[in-house]
């Protein structure tokens, strides 16, 4: 058994754990509100941007443009996952890599090969010591991305397709529900997707028909949808990240609320184990004064 000495230092150490738990949980919670403050905005603004790119997609009619062109033959597939730079946030990065490997096994059945291009320092570490192929990585902005690094990361990915380097592209992320909910995300980048192109049109159809006026556009169609398609391709990405830094803060600050509340439930458990130590400590003492009085007695 052991002595209350030992058991007052792990109660000690336990209690400095449970207050550094209890930081990084506030830390993540008021993290989280500006993240969430920042993805609620975001969503209008790139469900918008479909719309858009949909009805001037359609108006341009067939047009060849290098991002929306479908490969008969596709060879590599580009998975983006996209987790966090740091850890202690539950399962989150696990379940990204999780579904981006099961993509990968997906993508090998049908004879492709896969590379990675992976955002942040989780996913990056983890794809270099599984020695997997990886064209490009950006790590850094997990907690705050900005529009800047969406830029960037579209611009690398924009660029490995047109080029031919891959034929697909798809990012894996953590779609933020609550502070509780995470779920994860597979969304195909480019080709720009067919289905949502026409699910958006259809819907700027009914609006035509319902009596809204169609629209004169000026350059061309076909000009500015060649300008909006970049732009969308930085939004999805942008969007995935804003969605990934909510959810991380989110997985961080539950995560964290569980290690508290487990510490406090060891330090009880551990502080009632010294009590019975230090009174089974005394009654030993008892016992000895009094042996010792009987014998002097004696």
């Amino acid at each position: 058994m052991a002595s209350t000495q030992d058991l007052k230092r792990r109660v000690r150490s336990i209690t400095n754990t449970r207050k550094l738990t209890r930081a990084m949980e506030l830390v993540a919670s008021a993290r989280l509100r500006r993240a969430q403050q920042r993805i609620e905005a975001m969503r209008p603004y790139a469900d918008r941007m479909l719309e858009l790119m949909a009805g001037v997609s359609q108006a341009a009619g067939a047009v060849r443009l290098p991002l929306l062109e479908r490969r008969a033959n596709v060879e590599r597939v580009a998975i983006v996952p996209v987790t966090g730079d740091r850890g202690l946030a539950g399962a989150f990065n696990a379940q990204v890599l999780r579904r981006a490997f099961v993509l990968m096994r997906e993508v090998e059945a049908e004879g492709q090969k896969a590379v990675f291009f992976p955002a942040g320092k989780k996913a990056g570490s983890t794809l270099r010591f599984s020695k997997l192929e990886v064209g490009q990585a950006w790590s850094g902005f997990s907690d705050r991305p900005g529009y800047s690094d969406a830029q960037m990361m579209a611009h690398a990915v924009s660029e490995a397709y047109t080029s031919g380097e891959v034929d697909r592209v798809v990012i894996v992320y953590n779609a933020f529900v609550s502070p509780l909910v995470q779920k994860v995300t597979v969304r195909d980048v480019l080709p720009v997707p067919q289905d949502l192109l026409e699910a958006s049109a259809d819907g700027e159809q009914e609006a035509t028909s319902s009596g809204t006026p169609d629209f004169i556009y000026e350059p061309e169609p076909e000009e500015i949808l060649a300008r909006l398609l970049p732009v969308y391709v930085e939004t999805e990405l942008y969007r995935a990240l804003l969605e990934s830094a909510a959810s991380e803060q989110g997985a961080r600050m539950t995560a964290m609320r569980n290690a508290s509340k487990a510490a406090q439930e060891l330090i009880d458990s551990l502080t009632l184990a010294m009590n019975r130590a230090r009174q089974a400590e005394i009654t030993q003492e008892i016992l000895e004064v009094v042996a010792g009085a009987d014998a002097l007695s004696g």
